[in-house]
Order: structure tokens, then C-alpha cells, then sequence
């Protein structure tokens, strides 16, 4: 069986098994601590790093949005639309969601990593200002969400879920669609209770 090495707290990882979920690819998740540098996961991923996606071939696949689209062929089409300007947009919002977690875990880790003392206060808030300014802009165009989610809808899930665990309280004045679009996409993947925690 194919495994998916990822870590729970990871939006990326998390973004990833909704969607082989979603798309009905069996794959075995493996709960992996990149710290501790596993010999399966390196042997896999020379850059150590989650989510890893290992075919029962021996392919191995990184990189969240390489394995989305890897799921996608694997699955005939079940995560990006065929029309091309759909496809963008579904690429777009993709990029966006993701680009918002690369943000937040920036302040997770020169908060985590560094000393007090080293701690690079304008760092952090730049990153803050990047996340609110994409946050603001998903507000203001909503992407639709029929009865069928697409790669999208499962990048802004795991990053809403992601923005919750580490900033919570801290994102959602002023954005009221966003603050419901968790529990839009549960009606459409009602899955999604398995990967809360």
C-alpha cells in the first residue's frame, strides 16, 4: 500500500491525506517526527521533509502540491477541473492558502527556534501582514464550493485548520465567510472530522 508520510499539526500533510482520501487512493498514513531524521523518510525524500508520498512502486513524491496533482492523474481527474481557466483558479486558490501557511509557519519556527533574545519582531510581522492581506483577500472572493470540492477547497481547509491551531482567535474579526467555510466543506466532505486532530 502507499504511504503518506506526514505529521498531524502539518497543513500540508493535512491538505494532502484529505484529498488521497477524498480521491479514494488507499495510502497508509505514517505519523513522522522530521527531527529525528527517519531512515525511511530520507531514503524517500533526501530533503527530509513532509508530506512524502511513496507508491508501492518505490516512487516517492514531495512536495504538497506535486503529490496533489500526482493523486489527480492517479485518479483520473478527481481534484482539478479539466477547463483550463477553472484550472487556474482551483491552482490560484491552492497557491494562495499555501502561501498563507508558508507565512504562519514562518513566525511558528523564529518563534519556536530562536532564542528569546534573537527573536526578529519586524520578521513576524511582515509574515502576519502577508497572511491578513491573502486572509482579506479570500474574504473578498470567496472561492464557490459546490457539492464537489476541489484541490483548492482542501488547501483552504487545512489552512483554516491550521491558522486555528497556532493563531487562534488572532484571524477571524472581519471575516465571517471565512469563519464559515469550515463548516460549508464539512457538508461536502463530511471526512473532514477525521483530520481535525
Amino acid at each position: 500500500m502507499m504511504k503518506i508520510f506526514y505529521s498531524s499539526a502539518s497543513p500540508y500533510s493535512t491538505k494532502v491525506r484529505m484529498a488521497a482520501h477524498f480521491a479514494g487512493l488507499a495510502a497508509q498514513s505514517v505519523a513522522t517526527d522530521t527531527n529525528a531524521d527517519p531512515a525511511e523518510l530520507l531514503a524517500a525524500n533526501p530533503l527530509g521533509k513532509i508530506p512524502t508520498l511513496l507508491t508501492d512502486d518505490g516512487l516517492a513524491v514531495f512536495d504538497s502540491r506535486a503529490i496533489m496533482n500526482y493523486i489527480d492523474r492517479q485518479t483520473r481527474g478527481s481534484l482539478y477541473p479539466r477547463n483550463a481557466a477553472k484550472r487556474t483558479e482551483v491552482d490560484v486558490l491552492e497557491a494562495t492558502a499555501d502561501g498563507i501557511c508558508d507565512s504562519l509557519l514562518a513566525i511558528v519556527y523564529e518563534r519556536r527556534l530562536r532564542p528569546e533574545e534573537k527573536i526578529h519582531q519586524p520578521w513576524i510581522d511582515r509574515q502576519w501582514e502577508k497572511a491578513e492581506r491573502a486572509l482579506d483577500h479570500l474574504e473578498a472572493n470567496m472561492p464557490r464550493l459546490g457539492k464537489k470540492p476541489n484541490a483548492g477547497h482542501f488547501a483552504l481547509a487545512a489552512m483554516l485548520r491550521y491558522i486555528e491551531l497556532r493563531f487562534a482567535g488572532k484571524w477571524q474579526r472581519g471575516r465571517p465567510k471565512l469563519k464559515r467555510f469550515l463548516s460549508r466543506f464539512e457538508a461536502v466532505f463530511p471526512d473532514y472530522a477525521q483530520f481535525k486532530d
